[in-house]
């Protein structure tokens, strides 16, 4: 799949250590997850960014358009349910942060990053 600026502006990073993408979190495809945003959206996979308690945690990176407008990175954690897999695609392919408005089901799954400076 090609993907340009208009059709996914902005990049995904999925936590896959210690918690995120195992068994300690049971009932999810950690796999298929990983492969629907890869196929949507330009995605990294990240080892551990320190929000364990959140597993599986996902951080929608703002484009450059995004970042001059304002948009910053928007760290959602809990994401287990396939449907917000594809409500994140959705809003990537809307534009992301700084272009698109979250949308409300993904503000329930929002969270703080950890305080120590984790890089992405």
């Amino acid at each position: 799949m090609s993907l340009d600026a208009n059709s996914a502006p902005c990049r995904v990073v999925v936590c896959r250590d210690c918690c995120c993408g195992s068994s300690k979190v049971p009932g999810v495809d950690h796999a298929a997850q990983t492969a629907r945003l890869r196929a949507a959206v330009p995605t990294r996979v990240s080892v551990c960014l320190d929000l364990c308690e959140q597993a599986n945690v996902i951080v929608v990176q703002p484009s450059a358009a995004g970042r001059s407008a304002g948009g910053r990175p928007v760290w959602l954690g809990l994401v287990n349910d396939p449907d917000a897999i594809e409500d994140i695609v959705a809003w990537a392919h809307a534009g992301g942060p700084g272009v698109a408005p979250l949308p409300d089901i993904l503000d329930l799954y929002t969270v703080r990053p950890p305080r120590r400076g984790t890089a992405l």
